[in-house]
Parts: structure tokens; C-alpha cells; sequence
């Protein structure tokens, strides 16, 4: 019979340490601290089973996000599947930036296009409770899990069906949006995390700019006079998007840094 220390010493052969630890503790229901302190304890038949299928399923290239469930963003713990994209670090500088446009007044209105699992909304809300807080999807499977983790994680917002503006009601005060901004051809599509992502919310057409377009432009009909529209991109786009900044009418733009020093999110504010 399995025991920990065989399960654990199974999975640092295969992988990294960290993931190796984390992978054991979530597939055998321990605590991290079990495995150094309880090797010997005995592992049922059926966990054993079940971390084997994840340290197959982590070598095969899965995330360890969807193999788990599970991701932090911000100061949350999130659960995520594979209808939507894992949460990333560098999208917290969107957050920073929303949360630096939100006026803490109750009538506040926030909207978050494309909300995924609800990450970038539960964040605000959570960070800004008096702020209504809205996150729209295409996808009813991800407005679901965003839904799922508004619940356990006890935060208001609400989230609904839209396809971008098509089903919601503004003026709001502050907009924002980490759409798909990875061109068609990207190769990055075919390595690492990525292929197991859905592409629906990566690929922003042939140069990555069609759903950037899109936002920026309808944006302003949606916005408060001197409200922030604030968008995620890639970092070799920033000058494109001061471009539909500024034909879109916005003033005071600028592009903000994320942690790597890189360009990835450009806002303006309404005239």
C-alpha cells in the first residue's frame, strides 16, 4: 500500500517541488505538513489512485489551476475550470488601477467585460464594498463559476450574460476589461498553459486588437461624464491602444506597468 512519503517522493521525481507538494496534499486531502511529518501514514487505495491521475495530468502540461480547481488573485482564493482563463498576476494591476478611479460613494457603479471566473469583480468588490460591482460574460458557463464564487467567498456583485455591451445599462462609473488580445497566430497558443486555455478568451483576431477596438469604441455610450475605461493588453500594444484612445475621444491617457515593468493596462477618462 501507498503511504505519504511514496506518494511525495513519486511526485518530486516527476516534477517540481512546489507543484509536486501542492498536487500531493490536494490529491490525498493532507495538510503540506503531513508529508514530512507523517511519511509512513498509509494512503487508501483510491487517493493513491487519484494523485497519480493528477501527476499524469500536470506532465501531460495541464495547469495546475485546473487540475486543483482552484487559483489565488489578489487576497482570494478563486475556483476555476477550463471555461475560463486562470487568473494571472499581472492582471492585479488592473485591479490597483480600478480601485485608484473608484469613488467610494454606495452609487458608485462598476462594470468588469468579460469577467471570467469573476476574479477582477470579486477583487474590486471585495477591496471596495460600497461599489456596485458588475461583471458580464458571453459564456454562461463562466458567469456561472463567477456566480459560484461570489457565493462562497461572500462578496456582492453581480454578474450576468452579455456579449461585451450588449446587454448592459450604463452610465457607470468606471469600465474595465481584460479581453483576448493574443493575435491568431500567436505561437505561444501551442506551448505551456496556454493549450489548455480556451482560446475563445485569448484570441483577439488576426492582430490580437479586435475586441480592444470594440471596447474602446462603444465605451464612451456607456460611461458617466470624467468616468475610466481601463483595459488589459499585451505588451507590445500599448501604442495601439493610445491610438483608439485618443479616436474614441478619451482624455488623460496613460498606460500603467505591471510587476515585470511591462506595459499592460491603458486607461482614459471620458470628456
Amino acid at each position: 500500500m501507498s503511504t505519504l512519503g511514496t506518494c511525495f517522493a513519486t511526485a518530486r521525481a516527476a516534477l517540481p517541488r512546489a507543484e509536486a507538494e501542492l498536487l500531493t496534499t490536494h490529491a490525498l486531502q493532507e495538510q503540506s505538513s503531513a508529508l514530512y511529518a507523517f511519511p509512513e501514514r498509509r494512503v487508501p487505495a483510491r487517493l493513491a489512485s487519484r494523485h497519480a491521475n493528477c501527476i499524469e495530468r500536470r506532465q501531460r502540461g495541464e495547469p495546475v489551476a485546473y487540475i486543483i480547481g482552484e487559483r489565488g488573485f489578489w487576497n482570494l482564493t478563486l475556483a476555476v475550470d477550463r471555461c475560463a482563463l486562470i487568473p494571472r498576476p499581472e492582471t492585479e494591476c488592473l485591479v490597483e488601477a480600478a480601485l485608484a478611479r473608484t469613488s467610494p460613494q454606495p452609487c458608485t457603479r462598476v462594470l468588469d467585460l468579460g469577467t471570467g471566473s469573476g476574479a477582477v469583480a470579486l477583487a474590486i468588490a471585495a477591496s471596495c464594498p460600497t461599489a456596485n460591482v458588475e461583471g458580464v460574460d458571453c459564456d454562461p458557463a463562466c458567469v456561472a463559476l463567477a456566480c459560484r464564487n461570489a457565493e462562497r467567498l461572500g462578496i456582492q456583485a453581480t454578474f450576468y450574460e452579455s456579449d461585451w455591451f450588449s446587454a448592459v445599462e450604463g452610465p457607470y462609473d468606471v469600465i474595465l476589461a481584460n479581453p483576448p488580445y493574443v493575435a491568431e497566430d500567436d505561437p505561444h497558443l501551442r506551448r505551456g498553459d496556454l493549450r489548455f486555455e480556451p482560446h475563445r478568451a485569448l484570441i483577439g483576431g488576426p492582430d490580437g486588437l479586435s475586441h480592444l477596438r470594440q471596447i474602446v469604441r462603444q465605451a464612451p455610450n456607456y460611461l458617466a461624464q470624467g468616468g475610466f475605461l481601463l483595459v488589459e493588453h499585451g505588451y507590445d500594444q500599448a501604442d495601439h491602444l493610445h491610438d483608439m484612445f485618443r479616436d474614441a475621444h478619451f482624455l488623460r491617457v496613460e498606460t500603467l506597468r505591471d510587476l515585470a515593468s511591462l506595459p499592460r493596462v491603458t486607461l482614459g477618462q471620458r470628456a
